[in-house]
């Protein structure tokens, strides 16, 4: 140890008085120029950390960093020094090359962006401990000695972290290195790569330990280095966890004669703008970081020279937001203000005001998110030398001369503004408590869908379609989320489509079957099926409009599959804004209709839409019916892909009005009755044809495609269908809770057994597809309507609901057939032109 050092810390209390001793071996610190440095240029472990206590049975030593500036209020330019020169030797390892930086939650978000600002890093990620209903969890990796072990990775969006590039590793301090081999083997599982950098402020490793390392690089076929700015190792002396266990209560949360004041200031900071490394911070992002940075400076500045001239300042980072706090404590120091940074910690620490002791004191207070149930710490939170990372620059810094007790600024963003953070026992409630003036200064997080949509090349995504100017549904009613194809060409004849579609030649989603228009008689059983079957419908919509509200609350968008599933989401809409039953608030939802096509998935561009106008979590999947469960699963497999490719995380659970396929849990029925809107195709949909997908005419960033059959305005029955269903909500409405009590109650695991069927019909009648067996009601009737049948199956002859299959069969000329334990009322056959 310098002699300047021993002058400032002296021999530490644990060391003095339990034999707690850290062992200096090598300083790596040590680089050119370093004139303006904040600290000196060679480095010893005494330095760098100094021994602290915890009650702990597994580990009762801390190592109390000098100038990170957790546990101690630091000079901030040391903290950024010591980034800096840690940043150095990472440069040193990698040469020239880019490089991907990742610091560990909690104590290395700060020091992981300095070192990522140094070099230049392509993007800088920590991981996280909370849970962002805005982000979704790409990876993460567990730390077994922490008081929090779940580490999560952020990204917005995936491809920022999902590469090839070295990955720099962040942490303060290296004691075995477990955690760290723990997340490059989850994160080496994930995304390999060939080139592992852990950078530490000290390195604490034994032989052993280092051992591990080598092993673990070969078992992984990468290199692993480390770069520290000491090393060393720590002495623990026998016994020392009972030696701890029989110290004095910890005092935690002084309090003095006079309460100290509160005030609060929102920061400016554009949204648009990472204000931390959760959701990764882009080499693009710097200069508007900084910018924002001197902005919100300025402010808070302006603030403290309003309300406490000439007073020094501690400024207080929270959790995880450590890097932008320790900037704002760099500029107020540059700007005159005698500073001191530090932050609050999830870590319960020994505290003992004794001279040599780090910890001083103490404060234990509610953790101000919701939902965190564990207490938070902040220890010293005062003006003192010991420990405090001095230096000449700090020494010059006071001797500017700083008159009264420092200002303690608490800098947090929205997640920590609550209740929580002011009520008894929160971080203002004990910080005032102690007589310190707090002032609270929060910054706006920025929204992750908007940094999603900024770096995935800030397309503007095209606007919804409404009624009247296409489809036939009101305005208000819903939002097509799909491009115009009414002036385009798309139709072909029934029988070449099936051709072309069978043999490869074309996906039946590229084009349009002409739109079949049933005869009189057909649209008068469609009259009649409505009329008989309207409380039936009204029944089954109320039943799995309120299954959904039990389920995900009221904060819900419901995003109809277009086209069978549209219909249905406007009258589960229409449900919940209706008078819903007694104690039950009516609901205004929005309503999308998007596209879903087989083989192909869901519109990611619509999906973008979504993300960026709700909260993800809050979309609810509505279709018509189930038949066999292929667009069940088909949903469910595009919003892997699309999370995957790094697109927000939607819930894939679809509902229903009628699951006769046991494919679903959230569902008005699983009957396989006659639903009128399955009865025609647009005119019975808004007017609105199936949709398209066709790269010739759906280009990068926009919608799936679809016509809007105005001609057929004359015969359509759209409105018609709505308006009989919602009338009849009133003559079901006392029976809806007993519905939705039975189906809650009832075994609703999905079973499959419509696709068993569908395996076992295949098989009876040498059918080369399951996609040429269309099973339920709902799907005969597109068969009939859209495609090439050659057979019908039916259980029961004159069974009343498929009454308008037998009519279009006969009118088509396909022969029906009776299978008595079939498992589905009907089942449509398609002809293979193929053979």
């Amino acid at each position: 140890m310098s002699g300047a050092a021993l002058d400032i810390i002296g021999i530490p209390w644990a060391t003095k008085n339990l034999g707690l001793r850290l062992q200096h071996e090598e300083s790596y610190g040590a680089v050119e120029d370093r004139t303006a440095s904040a600290l000196p240029t060679e480095l010893a472990i005494a330095e760098l950390i100094q021994p602290g206590l915890r009650r702990n049975p597994k580990r009762a030593h801390l190592l109390v960093s000098t100038v990170l500036g957790k546990h101690l209020p630091t000079d901030p330019r040391v903290v950024l020094d010591g980034g800096n020169r840690l940043g150095d030797l990472v440069r040193a390892v990698l040469g020239d090359r880019e490089a991907l930086v990742l610091g560990f939650a909690e104590t290395a978000t700060g020091l992981g962006h300095c070192v990522a600002a140094r070099i230049g890093a392509v993007g800088y990620l920590h991981s996280t401990r909370r849970d962002v209903a805005e982000a979704e969890t790409l990876t993460g990796f567990e730390e077994g000695h922490s008081h929090a072990t779940s580490h999560q990775l952020q990204p917005m969006p995936a491809d920022i972290f999902v590469n090839d590039l070295p990955l720099v590793l962040v942490d303060d301090e290296i004691s075995t290195g477990a955690t760290a081999l723990d997340a490059i083997r989850a994160l080496h599982a994930f995304s390999p790569r060939s080139h592992y950098v852990l950078a530490s402020l000290v390195d604490m490793r034994l032989e052993a330990d280092r051992t591990a390392f080598d092993k673990a690089a070969a078992e992984l076929g990468a290199s692993i280095d480390t770069v520290c700015l000491a090393s060393g190792h720590t002495v623990l002396p026998e016994g020392l966890v009972d030696a701890v266990a029989e110290l004095p209560e910890s005092e935690l949360n002084p309090v003095a004669a006079q309460r100290g004041s509160f005030t609060r200031i929102d920061l400016p900071w554009p949204a648009s703008v990472p204000e931390g490394g959760r959701h990764g911070v882009l080499r693009s992002d710097t200069n508007a970081f900084d910018a924002a940075v001197g902005a919100a400076n300025d402010a808070l500045l302006a603030r403290l020279a309003a309300e406490f001239p000439g007073r020094p300042v501690i400024v207080l980072a929270h959790e995880e937001l450590m890097y932008l706090p320790l900037r704002l404590a760099a500029e107020l120091a540059e700007s005159g203000t005698p500073t001191r940074y530090q932050t609050t910690t999830r870590s319960p620490a020994y505290v003992l005001d004794e001279p040599g002791y780090p910890l001083r004191r103490g404060f234990r207070f509610t953790a101000p998110e919701s939902g965190q149930e564990q207490p938070r710490y902040l220890y010293n939170a005062h003006w003192a030398a010991e420990f405090s990372g001095r230096s000449d620059v700090a020494r010059q810094a006071d001797s500017a001369g700083a008159s009264g007790d420092p200002v303690l600024v608490v800098v947090i963003d929205p997640p920590a503004d609550t209740e929580e953070l002011v009520a008894d026992g929160g971080l203002v409630d004990v910080l005032t408590a102690s007589g310190a003036d707090v002032l609270v200064a929060v910054l706006p997080g920025a929204d992750p869908r908007t940094l999603h949509a900024e770096r995935s090349g800030g397309l503007a995504l095209p606007e919804p379609l409404h009624g009247p100017a296409f489809g036939s549904y009101a305005a208000e009613e819903v939002s097509w989320l799909l491009k115009d194809l009414s002036d385009v060409d798309l139709e072909a004849d029934v029988a070449v489509r099936e051709r072309r579609i069978q043999s490869g030649a074309a996906h039946y989603a590229e084009s349009l079957p002409i739109e079949y228009q049933p005869d009189a008689a057909y649209r008068s059983l469609f009259d009649e099926v409505l009329a008989d079957s309207a409380e039936r419908l009204a029944l089954a919509v109320a039943t799995v409009a309120e299954l959904v509200v039990a389920e995900r609350g009221d904060d819900i968008v419901l995003v109809s599959l277009a086209r069978a599933g549209t219909p249905i989401g406007i009258l589960m809409r229409r449900w919940l804004q209706s008078g819903r039953g007694a104690e039950l608030p009516s609901l205004d939802v929005p309503h999308y209709a998007v596209s879903i096509v087989r083989d192909r998935g869901i519109d990611a561009v619509a999906l973008d839409y979504l993300a960026r106008h709700h909260d993800p979590a809050s979309i609810v999947f509505v279709d018509g019916w189930t038949g066999k469960g292929a667009i069940t699963r088909e949903l469910a497999e595009a919003l892997d892909a699309y999370h995957a490719a790094g697109g927000a995380r939607f819930n894939g659970e679809l509902a229903v009005l009628a699951d006769p396929g046991h494919c679903v849990r959230t569902y008005g029925t699983r009957d396989d009755f006659l639903i009128a809107s399955a009865c025609l195709n647009s005119t019975v949909s808004g007017l609105v044809s199936r949709t398209v997908l066709n790269d010739t005419l759906i280009g990068p960033g926009e919608f799936h495609g679809a016509k809007f059959y105005r001609e057929l305005a004359g015969d359509d029955v759209s409105l018609r269908l709505l308006d009989t269903v919602s009338a009849a909500f009133d003559a079901v409405r006392d029976r809806v809770p007993a519905e939705v009590a039975a189906v809650r109650g009832s075994d609703r695991r999905p079973t499959w057994t419509g696709w068993s069927s569908v395996e076992q019909v295949r098989a009876e009648y040498g059918i080369a597809s399951v996609n040429f067996v269309k099973p339920g009601v709902g799907e005969t009737t597109r068969v009939l309507l859209r495609r090439m049948p050659s057979l019908v199956l039916v259980r029961e002859a004159e069974a009343p609901e498929h009454a308008h299959i037998r009519l279009l069969a006969a009118a088509r000329g396909v022969p029906v057939e009776v299978v008595p334990d079939l498992a589905y009322s009907c089942m449509g056959l398609i002809k293979d032109v193929q053979t």
